[in-house]
């Protein structure tokens, strides 16, 4: 027997959908590399038609681009992925700038010197990102560097992983959705190094990049060197 569908229903319906931004489907899809519309029917709780609309305004501003893959004699399955531009969409970060200063600080021949000067770029950063973290803890100081980060349109995330010595230890992972210098990345690694000591400095605790998008991966991550670190 079909019920039949409420006003109450729809205006729930409405709001849901209100709650689902574009940024997070591009989000969603930095995390997966492509994505199907059941996919993001599943992960977002919408209607497939919702998420057509969504998509084919995000190819219009060429931020998604689909492919269709042939399904039998059924109709092609369509996969969505972000574009160039779509992967490299992280809100204002002043890439252009960051770039000619890099090339600058790079430039500088003598290697003490070089890295004398990059070290207090890092710590005057780490001294403006300090003001605003709060917490005690190291997963309490990462979250509240996720919030910032989310203020600035650069998206990360935090969970925890378990340690092979024993599920009790977990380790609190930092990942970087998307990379804030995406083109200054590609043209010298060093920058990700920069980035780690960044965060070393900020959340008072050594991290390591273990996964980076340079390397294929779908982000770069950032672990605390040990269990130890990580639960201080």
């Amino acid at each position: 027997m079909f019920m039949p569908v409420s006003k109450e229903s729809c205006d729930r319906t409405k709001t849901h959908f209100a709650t689902i931004s574009d940024r997070a489907l591009v989000d969603y899809l930095r995390r997966q590399r492509t994505a199907t519309v059941s996919d993001l029917v599943d992960r977002f709780g919408v209607t497939a038609t919702a998420v057509r609309q969504r998509l084919t305004r995000l190819m219009k501003q060429g931020l998604v681009f689909r492919e269709s893959e042939p399904a039998g004699r059924g109709r092609p399955t369509h996969q969505y992925s972000l574009t160039r531009q779509g992967v490299r969409t992280s809100g204002n970060n002043y890439e252009d700038l960051a770039g000619i200063l890099w090339s600058e600080v790079r430039a500088v021949q003598d290697p003490v010197v070089r890295r004398g000067l990059l070290q207090r770029i890092v710590r005057r950063l780490a001294e403006e990102y300090r003001e605003n973290i709060a917490g005690s803890s190291l997963p309490e100081r990462m979250t509240s560097l996720v919030e910032l980060m989310g203020q600035r349109d650069i998206p990360f995330e935090i969970h925890a992983i378990a340690r092979e010595s024993g599920p009790e230890e977990q380790l609190p992972v930092l990942t970087a959705l998307a990379c804030p210098y995406p083109d200054l990345a590609e043209q010298d690694r060093a920058v990700c190094a920069m980035e780690k000591m960044l965060f070393s400095e900020v959340l008072g605790s050594t991290m390591r990049l273990t996964a980076c998008r340079l390397d294929g991966d779908n982000c770069c991550t950032f672990e605390p060197s040990s269990v130890a670190t990580a639960i201080a």
